[in-house]
């Protein structure tokens, strides 16, 4: 019998465990290790930062599904992985060995990279977190009870710009509601060298799209912008060339900030020599495999994946919805191969899907695949995108709560926007 461990309880974690029960059967034990009770489903989290949702509406208590596919479930952080010992040491001291391990990790947060950026020691709020998402809605109440200027954004080196556009868009549509939008101005910063952007080198006109949804909302921005400092009602910003050089300086002030951080690799995976790139990021090969512990294998925000292209503020590539699911399906796939005792052959397309909510409407990205040039690039607005997440949300967390949570993206998102069934040989 093989033991394999999935570290993170995410939106690749989940479906690992999952679907790695259904392919392996009952002759292997599958473990999953999160670092809380609850799966937690991320893309709700700008709705909670401004009170469209609570925490208890968005996650799942895992011990109930997990128990019920024979998953073994541990809710307690990693302090350290052992490759050569094939173990990894849990917070609390106890040891647990593993034949294959799955780092689904998903990212730190790299607030510390730009003084006073972030919610715990800062001053600027996050959506990043469920945690932090609540707490963005409790500071939102100040804003509400005496409004003023809001800065919306992503950090030097982010790679994850939806979530700072539909914050921003949300939070636009929620203070219209209120007939209070009219008495708070507001600024979109991004490291992007243009609107729309989004760290995919454009989708289709994503930047016609983009610039107009933020004109009509009288959202103003600042691109191949650097934020280099946050005090008590102020960010500094520094706006770049072309070239990468400093052009101006920004002083904004602000009563409600929020800013998505740079990522890096969690501690425990950043920490094991050889596996990662400086960023903490894991290296894998075409097959989702550890470059160097042939028994690791990685998917999600975790993993190592170059800059579609040089910018001249650092961005980096997001791993969206549709991706990790097929980083999974691989590693699934390739696991299942070599305890068979097969090579491993299943390769993840990474191709970009995305919906985004803009509050009473949206837009919908597809890139395949993610890197230019393209075999389909494809953007459209519209309220069906608002409704079609809202429907989405429902039907992935209620697939958690029944132990079948793949392949969900491809089944619901692409059959939602009329694109046929996308086989890996499409990258």
């Amino acid at each position: 019998m093989a033991r394999v461990i999935i570290i993170g309880a995410g939106l690749g974690g989940v479906p690992c465990a999952f679907e790695l029960r259904k392919r392996l059967g009952k002759a292997h034990r599958i473990t999953l290790i999160g670092s809380s009770p609850y799966h937690e489903f991320t893309p709700s989290n700008p709705w909670i930062g401004v009170g469209w949702r609570n925490r208890e509406q968005t996650r799942v208590a895992l011990s109930g599904p997990l128990g019920a596919k024979g998953v073994e479930w541990i809710a307690e952080p990693v302090a350290a992985i052992d490759p050569q010992a094939h173990s990894l040491t849990l917070a609390g001291g106890r040891v647990e060995p593993y034949d294959f391990l799955v780092v689904a990790t998903g990212p730190k947060l790299a607030f510390d990279e730009v003084p006073g950026l972030g919610p715990e020691e800062g001053w600027t709020q996050s959506v990043c977190t469920q945690e932090h998402a609540a707490r963005a809605f409790e500071k939102y109440q100040a804003l509400l009870a005496s409004p003023g200027p809001v800065v919306i954004g992503a950090a030097a080196g982010a790679s994850c710009f939806g979530p700072a556009y539909e914050f921003a868009m949300i939070l636009d549509a929620d203070l219209r509601k209120r007939k209070l939008r009219d008495r708070v101005p507001m600024t979109f910063v991004t490291s992007e060298p243009y609107i729309g952007h989004m760290g995919l080198g454009g989708v289709g006109d994503s930047k016609g799209l983009m610039e107009a949804e933020l004109r009509q909302r009288h959202i103003k921005w600042i691109t191949n912008a650097k934020v280099t400092r946050v005090e008590d009602g102020s960010m500094a910003v520094t706006e770049h060339d072309d070239e990468g050089k400093p052009r101006k300086e920004h002083a904004l002030p602000f009563k409600y900030a929020m800013v998505l951080p740079a990522f890096k690799g969690v501690d425990a995976v950043a920490a094991v020599a050889g596996l990662c790139n400086p960023r903490g990021f894991v290296l894998v090969d075409e097959h989702q495999r550890s470059r160097k512990y042939p028994n690791i294998y990685s998917a999600g925000v975790c993993v190592a994946i170059p800059p579609v292209e040089a910018t001249p503020v650092p961005t980096g590539a997001p791993k969206t919805g549709y991706m990790i699911e097929s980083m999974v399906s691989a590693i699934a796939e390739n696991i299942a191969a070599e305890l068979a005792g097969k090579p491993a052959t299943a390769e993840a397309t990474w191709n970009a899907i995305c919906l985004a909510d803009f509050g009473d409407t949206g837009a919908a990205f597809v890139a395949l695949p993610q890197i230019p040039p393209r075999n389909v690039t494809w953007a459209k607005t519209g309220k069906w995108v608002h409704l079609a997440k809202i429907a989405f949300e429902k039907y992935f967390l209620r697939k958690v709560r029944t132990g079948s949570v793949t392949p969900v993206y491809e089944k619901y998102v692409l059959k939602a926007l009329g694109i046929v069934s996308l086989k890996r040989t499409d990258s």
